[in-house]
């Protein structure tokens, strides 16, 4: 990991014992319907150089050890709308 490069990642969770579960964030939807946008408009400090989005199905978990910094802030209501999407995601696949 340590020649990887950085991405851009949604904290969605504190997981325990120093680990976050996370959600990638990317500057192509991927014709990803649960994307969430995030724009200027969805910080409320700091934020991305581009319009990104949030990828509600990839999701990880990583150490706070290889968090590098925060880029910015993401608005309550932004946070709420992608972990809505991963409630969306699971539910819609909770029958097979």
């Amino acid at each position: 990991l340590s020649r990887s490069k950085y991405r851009p990642a949604a904290i969605l969770a504190d997981a325990g014992r120093g680990d976050w579960v996370l959600c990638q964030i990317t500057s192509n939807p991927y014709a990803d319907s649960l994307a969430v946008e995030l724009d200027g408009e969805a910080f409320s400090s700091g934020g991305l150089q581009r319009i990104s989005y949030a990828r509600p199905g990839k999701l990880f978990t990583a150490n706070e050890s290889l968090l590098a910094g925060i880029a910015g802030q993401l608005l309550p209501a932004m946070h709420v709308e992608i972990v809505e999407q991963v409630i969306h995601l699971l539910r819609e696949n909770e029958n097979r």
